[in-house]
């Protein structure tokens, strides 16, 4: 079942409870809704998981366990998901979005791409954090859409993939069972 696979893919729930970042939510992350994994709820985990990972701010994993709490959807996935931006793809990630962002304003500032460096986004970020923020956000609502309608179609596929394979295995029996008379 689909459940089986994303529960072999995701941080186990008391790693989760552990985690100091999320410590200030207290009580809240005793809610059971935000266990669960369902079509829904893994859905839902993936789209604000993806948002908050495109988010140019510092602890994503907070708000996307804060989003999580508040529209009630998986939260080991929406936690899990932020980590699609780490130190190794902050930069080209960010990078484009400043570039996105750019093209959405209607603005142009050539630039070397060969010297791109930490130090290099920290620069544009101080002198042209609204092209980054209008970028990353519109990438993060495309890329939560995305992941949202990939993880729901995932699992329906897979839900009747595994009814087709139950469903031919009753056929068989049955098949089986007739012949045997």
């Amino acid at each position: 079942m689909a459940k089986k696979i994303f529960k072999k893919w995701l941080p186990h729930v008391s790693d989760i409870k552990k985690n100091p970042a999320l410590q200030i939510l207290g009580d809240l992350l005793h809610d059971p809704n935000l266990w669960h994994m369902n079509r829904h709820s893994l859905s839902g985990a993936a789209a604000v998981g993806l948002f908050s990972a495109l988010l140019p701010i510092p602890l994503q994993m907070l708000v996307a366990a804060i989003i999580a709490i508040l529209f009630r959807v998986n939260l080991p996935l929406s936690i899990a998901l932020v980590w699609v931006t780490n130190p190794v793809t902050i930069p080209p990630i960010f990078y484009f979005a400043y570039r996105f962002g750019l093209f959405l304003m209607g603005e142009h500032i050539s630039m070397d791409i060969s010297d791109i460096s930490m130090a290099l986004i920290l620069e544009i970020v101080e002198k042209s954090w609204q092209p980054l923020l209008l970028g990353s956000l519109v990438l993060g609502v495309i890329s939560a859409l995305v992941g949202f309608f990939t993880v729901h179609c995932f699992w329906r596929i897979h839900v009747l993939n595994a009814w087709k394979a139950r469903h031919e295995k009753y056929k068989r029996k049955r098949m089986q069972q007739h012949t045997n008379q």
